[in-house]
């Protein structure tokens, strides 16, 4: 049978079709994006406006309502979206997005400087969560688990330099500008570039010229600390050796999970292990997790404005002055011990030795304890998997900002997303 004979429904694409459709319509009632906007409506988002500069009888073009830059970031969040670029794609293409919108026009460069540009206002929004739910009993602070995650850095493994590289670039960048600047000022050199275009080559120049800088800098502080662990382990130091990335001074290179070594940040995260909420949140550049834990306890007591009794931490926080300053605060830490590397000497490392004061003998035997070991193994079945779900689900992975300010936003619209997902239906209750 021959296909003119066939009788066949095609496509008509050339076809004019008119649909009646607002975007209310764009997107069912029950959708999840509906419960983000009306979240946002619940919270106090005031100190977000604070740099809001269009006024009613004023001149200029209106501004964009934060309420509306929240809620996307934060739905993107919980979608895994972690990109500026890829947001405002997805506010031309993306029904939920486009419902989210309601018609106003976004473009990446409004998008990205939102999201990193009102890191106090941030931070005081997980603090008033984390408030409203202490108030409602749903979450706790008495208990915290406490974990870092390394997330990669944006910075590439070739931009480390060394001391005596970095003094070449500078001096090459420092140059760089005045002959920059000497040539756009020249009419005759700069004809044919507009006003715009002069502004942003002159921005380029001095940006990378500060970031060396800022790179320079950074040497002093790291070489203090590296010289200050090989004293404590009676080693020589070899200070020439240091690194420091032009294009994120702060990114240091770290050991990653998978046993590779990459540019990174040190992402610390503290939670209750009974409601699985995020309580804390911190960026460090150091590569290990000694130190962190107290200053994290802190910022959880300062946020809610309960105490911590009880914090769980894996052995890379261990410290026995640590312990002894938190049994004085009466803190409980639950942080295993380290086994000697002698294998003639596998004792229990939970063993009284000679000379402990009475926190330590008060740790050792509450690690030893069935009930201490118990109570552990809330901290890798909690605090870790929350880790797994921001990289693998809220939009936590590779970092497409630079600095630790930057990166801690990004961190905490990965947390505030994290925590309205499991706490929604109580926020709008």
């Amino acid at each position: 049978m021959s296909l003119p004979e066939l009788r066949l429904r095609q496509p008509e694409r050339s076809q004019v079709v008119l649909r009646a459709e607002s975007p209310e319509d764009l997107v069912p009632k029950d959708h999840p994006v509906r419960v983000i906007w009306e979240v946002t409506g619940k919270l106090d988002l005031s100190q977000f406006y604070t740099e809001v500069r269009s006024r009613q009888g004023q001149a200029g073009r209106d501004a964009t309502d934060p309420r509306l830059l929240v809620a996307l970031w934060l739905y993107a969040a919980t979608e895994g979206v972690g990109s500026a670029r890829e947001l405002a794609r997805l506010c031309e293409n993306h029904r939920a997005y486009q419902w989210l919108c309601g018609g106003v026009s976004l473009n990446y460069h409004t998008l990205s400087d939102f999201r990193v540009g009102h890191a106090a206002a941030l931070d005081a929004l997980l603090t008033q969560l984390l408030v409203v739910l202490v108030e409602q009993n749903l979450v706790q602070v008495w208990r915290i688990t406490q974990d870092g995650t390394r997330v990669r850095a944006c910075a590439g493994s070739s931009s480390f330099r060394r001391r005596d590289r970095l003094k070449v670039l500078h001096k090459q960048a420092q140059a760089h500008v005045k002959e920059l600047k000497a040539r756009l000022e020249d009419p005759g050199q700069s004809a044919g570039l507009s006003a715009r275009q002069r502004a942003a080559q002159q921005r380029a120049a001095l940006d990378r010229q500060q970031r060396i800088e800022k790179a320079l800098s950074r040497l002093p502080e790291l070489e203090s600390q590296k010289l200050a662990r090989k004293v404590a382990k009676d080693k020589a130091p070899k200070l020439s050796e240091l690194r420091v990335s032009t294009t994120d001074p702060q990114a240091r290179v770290m050991r990653m999970g998978d046993g590779g070594y990459r540019p990174a940040v040190n992402v610390q995260l503290a939670c209750d292990p009974h409601s699985r909420a995020i309580v804390g949140v911190e960026v460090s550049s150091q590569g290990s997790d000694a130190g962190l834990s107290e200053p994290l306890r802190r910022q959880v007591e300062q946020r809610s404005g309960q105490p911590v009794r009880e914090q769980l931490l894996d052995g890379g926080y261990l410290n026995l002055a640590e312990v002894e300053r938190a049994e004085q605060e009466k803190v409980a830490l639950y942080v295993p011990a380290k086994l000697p590397k002698n294998p003639d000497k596998r004792a229990s490392p939970y063993e009284p030795r000679p000379g402990d004061s009475a926190a330590l003998q008060a740790w050792r035997q509450r690690m030893s304890s069935e009930q201490g070991q118990e109570i552990y193994k809330q901290r890798a079945s909690t605090i870790e998997t929350i880790n797994a779900d921001l990289k693998c689900h809220r939009g936590l992975g590779p970092l497409t900002v630079r600095g630790l300010a930057k990166v801690r936003c990004v961190v905490l619209w990965s947390a505030l997303a994290y925590n309205l997902l499991h706490f929604a239906p109580a926020l709008l209750g």
